[in-house]
């Protein structure tokens, strides 16, 4: 595999923000020749699938502004330096949601964008979900409504767009998957 490797002439850093970098890459293309690349790096990020005793899926929904649209979504954020996967996914959950979970599955880690970034987001199954009284508060910046719905009123919202990202539709097809071999959740 080494014969499809790029290598990297040059790196200058071009902005760095609050959750991104963005840097531009010289490389070295496996036939010699030369190339740009645009590269973001992220931190990494959870994404959580809560399910309650009803076997309802909680979702939140808020404004993107990249897209300039509100959305459907399952709870997610970023890792904080240092943070382990699973301590950021019990902390999103409690933050986004209200609900501590009595368990949380690591199911999958996927990149979201190879193309142009590193961003890796751990997804995680939480059952056994309590609510909590004093629950740890949202972002200042950050403002949604929670939803609890059935798997087929999330397919519906699917198809409406209003789930319209690919971490919130992989774990729809994890959840079809699972009720399709017989292995519901909750």
């Amino acid at each position: 595999m080494e014969h499809l490797v790029e290598k990297t002439i040059r790196k200058e850093k071009i902005f760095s923000g609050k959750v991104v970098q963005l840097y531009v890459e010289d490389v070295q293309l496996p036939n010699g020749k030369t190339s740009k690349r645009e590269v973001i790096k992220h931190p990494g990020a959870v994404a959580i699938i809560p399910i309650t005793k009803e076997g309802k899926l909680v979702l939140v929904r808020q404004y993107r502004k990249a897209l300039e649209r509100v959305l459907v979504e399952i709870p997610a954020g970023k890792l904080e330096k240092g943070e382990e996967p699973l301590a950021t996914a019990h902390r999103e959950l409690e933050e986004e949601t209200g609900y501590r979970a009595r368990s949380l599955c690591h199911i999958a880690s996927f990149y979201t964008s190879p193309g142009f970034a590193d961003e890796l987001i751990h997804l995680y199954v939480a059952e056994g979900l309590t609510k909590i009284e004093n629950a740890a508060s949202l972002d200042e910046d950050e403002f949604v409504d929670i939803l609890e719905v059935t798997l087929e009123e999330a397919l519906e919202m699917f198809e409406k767009r209003e789930i319209y990202d690919a971490k919130t539709a992989y774990a729809l097809q994890y959840l079809q998957l699972r009720r399709a071999m017989g292995e519901e959740h909750a």
